[in-house]
């Protein structure tokens, strides 16, 4: 493992910029690279789950990109994981949480009985953007009566206020990203 490279030099070797996608004039950056890289996928799970060493209890993971995330830090700090997934993915009753995002609306969803009230929960995803799906799962992660314990992200798109829209929520991101 190449100690030596920054986890900013190494998304930006390994990540794969698709340029217009999924709209016109939005540069995405593609993680999947990084995640089929060994040494990389290590390296951004040590890099989230460092800052909340011995603060929670399981790991959320959002929808999709979030569940490769969250399944290997769960594995890597041994605990459980959540997924908080689309609407109509779940077959349990759940919570639900509608949002607006920087191109769109969504919802998302969290089994009602997933996780017990007072669990400390660290929610990852891969890019905090407007906040609005993350602002969702803190929100869903609430309704249960667990508490947020962090959020770590591997991206975020400055510009967008998407941190402000966190409260007082101890959010850490890989990397800031010109949006």
């Amino acid at each position: 493992m190449n100690t030596s490279e920054s986890i900013t030099e190494l998304l930006d070797r390994l990540c794969a910029i698709v340029p217009d996608y999924p709209q016109p004039g939005i540069s995405f950056k593609d993680l999947t690279p990084v995640f089929a890289d060994p040494t990389g996928l290590r390296r951004l799970v040590d890099e989230l789950l460092a800052p909340f060493a011995g603060q929670f209890d399981i790991v959320a993971g959002l929808e999709a990109r979030g569940f490769v995330l969250a399944a290997a830090a769960a594995y890597a700090s041994g605990t459980g994981m959540l997924t908080i997934r689309k609407a109509g993915k779940l077959p349990r009753e759940v919570y639900r949480d509608e949002y607006t995002l920087e191109y769109g609306s969504g919802c998302l969803e969290i089994h009602r009985d997933e996780v017990a009230p007072g669990t400390r929960v660290l929610i990852l995803d891969d890019v905090l953007a407007t906040g609005g799906t993350v602002g969702s799962a803190v929100r869903l992660i609430e309704k249960t009566g667990a508490v947020v314990a962090g959020i770590g992200v591997v991206l975020e798109l400055d510009g967008l206020d998407g941190r402000g829209r966190l409260g007082e929520h101890q959010v850490v991101s890989l990397q800031v990203v010109h949006s």
